[in-house]
């Protein structure tokens, strides 16, 4: 099989098995400013999950914004990696408030500065996934599976060998947290937007797994061969507007019984629409393998972690990230106060109330 990869003037990005490269070319709006995004795939061949199952072909599709720029010694000085959340993919970023605050000229991460790389985690966007063909017997996939392969990528197929910064929404915030474990020393910093450094568990895990067995145990599964989506991706829409928000934006949106079942109805047709059962069933229960609590001393980059307080997936209330980040050499977190701007758990995304420790990050990592 032969996938596409990008061509960055000069520099070829070749998959391990020297696959053909083709360019793709879009734009992002930052302000009135439009920036280029280039797109390629990336393909692993072989690629071997942490339970021992074997992906003949693993393609892992991203997103370039900018330039990169290598020092005397040819390392990567100015690539920052940004990861998206659970059912999510890299053009996630590509809206106005994120791209819009941040990728202009003269903003933090502005792209004639930065090499800013947005990709599809595997199970996501268009990066290999069940839904491609494999259904149930694609293989079971764990964050720690994801962040190999990503690395892969970077240094194998990119060429990046350094990373200014790595960030993340959600799913991204907390794979934030494992980048800086199982590679510490690739990063000049680091920072978790709505994530916690502790194993999934309480509240957090007991709404993943009434999602993971609504959609299991639906006889319209039908063992992950279904050919129309099962009822059980409508409950997990359900519960991802449940716990995604804030009641104050909920209510809000929704002030009266009529408007709050049109607006969920809304909101599941729209999902069930565009996503797939396996592949949401895969992209939770991913999130099993997830514990960076015994490994946080091994963290060496300066680190803010984010969340805001009207988190209902990371309730600040349990204290968790204010103990936590007390065993990490240089980190510092951050939870910024309720208001009429934050949107619960998807205030991640609203770059504009977190900039300044954006900032704050990349000024006290430079070198």
């Amino acid at each position: 099989m032969r996938r596409s990869c990008m061509t960055l003037g000069a520099l070829a990005v070749l998959a391990c098995a020297a696959t053909t490269v083709s360019a793709q070319q879009t734009s992002a709006s930052a302000g009135r400013q439009q920036i280029a995004v280039r797109q390629g795939d990336f393909v692993i061949h072989d690629f071997k999950f942490e339970d021992g199952e074997t992906l003949p072909e693993l393609r892992l599709h991203y997103r370039t914004l900018g330039r990169p720029r290598t020092d005397a010694a040819g390392h990567t000085v100015n690539a920052v990696y940004i990861m998206h959340g659970t059912t999510g993919a890299g053009t996630n970023f590509l809206v106005p408030e994120f791209a819009g605050v941040l990728f202009g000229p003269g903003q933090l991460l502005d792209t004639a500065k930065y090499y800013v790389i947005l990709p599809d985690g595997i199970g996501h966007g268009q990066s290999s996934k069940p839904s491609d063909g494999l259904h149930a017997r694609f293989p079971d996939y764990g964050y720690r599976d994801m962040i190999r392969a990503d690395h892969t990528m970077l240094t194998q197929g990119l060429h990046v060998d350094h990373l200014r910064l790595v960030m993340g929404t959600s799913m991204g915030g907390m794979h934030t947290w494992l980048w800086g474990e199982m590679y510490p020393d690739f990063m000049d910093a680091l920072m978790p937007l709505a994530s916690l450094p502790v194993q999934v568990s309480g509240r957090n895990r007991v709404w993943r797994k009434m999602l993971i067995d609504a959609i299991r145990t639906d006889p319209g599964w039908d063992g992950g061969d279904y050919t129309t989506q099962p009822r059980g991706l409508r409950f997990a829409a359900g519960l991802m507007y449940f716990v995604l928000s804030n009641p104050r934006l909920r209510y809000e949106q929704a002030p009266t019984l009529a408007a709050a079942d049109r607006e969920l109805e809304r909101y599941e047709d729209n999902f069930v629409r565009t996503h797939d059962a396996n592949d949401v069933m895969y992209a939770f229960a991913a999130s099993e393998d997830y514990d960076p609590a015994p490994d946080l001393d091994k963290i060496q980059a300066p680190l803010i972690a984010v969340n805001t307080a009207d988190d209902l997936i990371n309730p600040p209330d349990l204290g968790i990230l204010q103990k936590e980040i007390k065993r990490v050499k240089h980190g510092r977190a951050v939870v910024i106060p309720e208001s009429p701007e934050t949107v619960g758990h998807s205030s991640h995304t609203k770059a504009v109330l977190w900039q300044q420790y954006l900032a704050e990050l990349l000024r006290e990592s430079a070198r």
